[in-house]
């Protein structure tokens, strides 16, 4: 972390004091910002946090830059990164509750997501799994989007027949009901998926929404999109701030940045559900898209066996248990409200 003394020549004369220091705190991103929404969220937080802070100015940095993107929570860990914005789903393969606070297959959409994060135990317990896993940072909710599509093929799938022996770049766990499907999956930062598709290295994708999707250009080699976004009905994202980081800060600083990514939950939430009927219309007239829906038959399927899964995860992960647990037991009572109150999707 590196300081820079404030040129504030007249707020000095205008306060009588003492030119104060402020802190540089240099964030690395998990995605581009070429990308909408996803990279977009990380320079806006900057923007926002900029604006209003005098304390701390944050520095971005697009992925790679700083450190490689599925790198980032080792480097803001160890202090060789100051902090990154990213999604706890990017580190699955280190703990195995993570992405319990990113996507959950049939799971929670964006308001009952952030429900339970900011009013419910889930932050909590989010901070937690940093904690007992031995990670140096501390981490703040930091945006919300809404379901994404549930993948790119090259051809119609028809059946689970058609799943068979695919390699398929898949997230968080989704990717364990489509590997227990026959599906062989792999986790790709956004910038590889293209050409991992262009060379045959996978034969199918997700990643995001239609239009953070076209923006990578999936469609020039896969024109087969399917909904709905069963794997990731909401994604969360996260601020990891190294601890020793964050507790220099002083209580203001704190305040400013929790401030600033509560706005960015807004605006990711907003922009997503604002843009991606475009990009779906122009898959359809100019791309030569077919946009497909997966049948109550095969969505019966990946639920079925989504729920066998998180039955065996949390037999297998104490911990994963306890979040897993919490959150059912939240989803049951927002039931309560959800059904009462919000007209039926098919009227």
């Amino acid at each position: 972390m590196k300081t820079t003394l404030a040129a504030a020549i007249a707020g000095i004369a205008m306060m009588g004091g003492a030119a104060s220091a402020q802190t540089t705190i240099e964030m690395s991103s998990t995605y581009p910002q070429s990308l909408p929404i996803l990279g977009t969220a990380a320079l806006d937080f900057v923007g926002r946090m900029n604006a209003i802070s005098n304390e701390v100015e944050f520095e971005y940095f697009d992925p790679g830059k700083l450190v490689p993107a599925l790198e980032a929570l080792d480097a803001v860990s160890s202090g060789a990164v100051d902090s990154a914005y990213s999604t706890a789903g990017y580190w699955q393969g280190k703990m195995g509750a993570a992405s319990l606070f990113a996507a959950v297959p049939f799971g929670p959409e964006a308001g009952e997501y952030m429900g339970w994060i900011l009013y419910g135990d889930g932050g909590k317990l989010w901070q937690q799994m940093y904690d007992d896993n031995g990670y140096d940072v501390h981490t703040l909710p930091c945006g919300v989007i809404a379901p994404e599509t549930s993948g790119w093929f090259k051809n119609e799938i028809t059946g689970l027949e058609d799943l068979q022996g695919l390699n398929m770049r898949f997230f968080g766990l989704g990717a364990k009901v489509m590997e227990r499907l026959g599906v062989s999956t792999s986790l790709l930062a956004g910038g590889d998926i293209f050409p991992a598709l262009e060379r045959g290295a996978i034969d199918a994708t997700e990643f995001s929404m239609p239009a953070i999707d076209a923006r990578l250009g999936f469609h020039k080699l896969v024109k087969y999109n399917y909904f709905p976004g069963w794997h990731q009905p909401a994604t969360l994202f996260e601020l990891l701030v190294n601890n020793d980081v964050w507790e220099d800060m002083g209580e203001t600083a704190q305040a400013q940045i929790e401030t600033a990514c509560l706005a960015t939950f807004a605006t990711t939430l907003a922009e997503g559900e604002a843009i991606n009927y475009a990009a779906m219309v122009d898959n359809v007239e100019n791309n030569g898209v077919h946009i497909m829906q997966w049948s109550p038959e095969m969505l019966d399927v990946f639920e079925e066996t989504w729920n066998g899964i998180a039955g065996e995860l949390a037999a297998e992960d104490e911990f994963f248990a306890e979040v897993w647990n919490n959150l059912q037991e939240y989803r049951a009572g927002y039931k309560v409200w959800s059904q009462s109150i919000y007209l039926p999707r098919n009227r």
